[in-house]
């Protein structure tokens, strides 16, 4: 069983989301560690970038803040080769194409595989466009992970089929952000995911509530929030990972409810 199936094999995935360096590499570490110890199922880690065309205001600032503190994809490596001295829960990174070009794909690849990161997200890359990156990502064993959004439609089945690592299902049109409710009709994307995918499926993308949380991973296999995360961090900066970690603990302890 792959390290990522691991984190859906025990219940509900709780899957928090951290931009890398925001404020600071040291309190990233400190949140991933938080995250980690209050339960967790995978970790999102997010590579900055200067336009994160899918991302709403809170995690855009994010991005910019560490690009200004100097953060780069090898001091990211670096973060992570330190956190898996002791961080044993599944971990990918989301960030854009234009990272892993510009850092060279395969160069990028082997070092995820070095360092112990189990998958890949591009919300900018297009399924169509992903043998760019597939045959890489399979080289060196890293899940690429496919995105399905409400305006998939009829390409749902096809993206399920061919899915890796999990299914991020994006829970509404438009950016990331949170959202008062999330008024998507997802039960019909799920039920052609749940006939065509031989991996699990998340919700993400507007989830802030351990209601909506729960909400979501009864109608999948777990939830996904970043922006709520994120928010946290800008708000508490260093101070934040006690914060992010009591937050992770109650979105945690609603999807144990389910």
């Amino acid at each position: 069983m792959s390290n990522i199936a691991q984190a859906f094999a025990h219940g509900k995935a709780f899957i928090p989301f951290l931009t890398c360096g925001d404020p600071d590499l040291a309190t990233t570490a400190a949140c991933v560690r938080a995250c980690a110890e209050n339960g967790a199922s995978l970790i999102e880690l997010g590579i900055p970038f200067s336009d994160p065309t899918a991302e709403g205001p809170v995690i855009q600032e994010a991005n910019l803040r560490a690009l200004k503190g100097g953060v780069t994809t090898d001091k990211i490596f670096d973060l992570v080769r330190d956190l898996r001295r002791d961080v044993t829960v599944p971990m990918v990174f989301m960030t854009y194409a234009n990272v892993v070009f510009s850092y060279g794909g395969e160069r990028f690849l082997s070092t995820c595989r070095e360092i112990g990161m189990d998958g890949l997200i591009l919300p900018d890359l297009p399924f169509e466009e992903k043998g760019e990156f597939l045959p890489l990502c399979r080289q060196y064993g890293v899940d690429l992970i496919s995105l399905i959004a409400p305006t998939s439609a009829g390409r749902v089945a096809m993206i399920a089929r061919e899915a890796e690592g999990f299914l991020y299902l994006v829970s509404s049109l438009g950016v990331t952000g949170v959202r008062k409710e999330i008024t998507t009709d997802l039960t019909s994307i799920i039920e052609v995911i749940r006939a065509n995918a031989h991996v699990p499926c998340a919700i993400g993308f507007g989830i802030s509530t351990p209601e909506q949380a729960r909400d979501m991973a009864a109608r999948s296999d777990g939830a996904i929030v970043g922006s709520a995360i994120v928010k946290l961090l800008a708000q508490y900066g260093a101070d934040a990972p006690a914060h992010v970690g009591a937050y992770v603990k109650s979105m945690r302890e609603a999807l144990d409810s389910l």
